[in-house]
């Protein structure tokens, strides 16, 4: 502790430890609110972390839409998880894998085949 300012040094204080569950809710809600126009019956994204230090590597499993442009959702969900896993828990991502569970078909009146 320092005399003049009564504050304890950055050193002594000890650290901040964010659990991967934490890191995990994090990127499933960056996820969900990346997709453009999610399935109303589909369910919502999941992910899972690896932490190490102050990085985390992110896999997320999500359901789309179909049709839609799938690579560009994807690309949507990398970044922005990254970006908000950065934001809120100080974590730098190298990785974000995304896997598509499952295409849901839009709903129309149309029947059979559609060329």
């Amino acid at each position: 502790m320092t005399a003049v300012t009564g504050r304890v040094a950055a050193a002594e204080r000890g650290e901040t430890r964010i659990a991967d569950r934490v890191v995990a809710k994090i990127a499933a809600q960056a996820a969900k609110e990346a997709v453009d126009d999610p399935p109303p019956d589909g369910a919502s994204p999941r992910a899972t972390v690896t932490v190490h230090r102050d990085s985390a590597r992110v896999r997320v499993s999500l359901e789309l839409g179909y049709p839609c442009d799938i690579g560009r959702q994807c690309g949507a969900v990398r970044s922005r998880v990254a970006q908000l896993v950065k934001a809120l828990a100080g974590m730098d991502v190298p990785e974000v894998a995304v896997q598509v569970e499952r295409l849901h078909p839009a709903t129309s009146g149309a029947q059979g085949r559609i060329r």
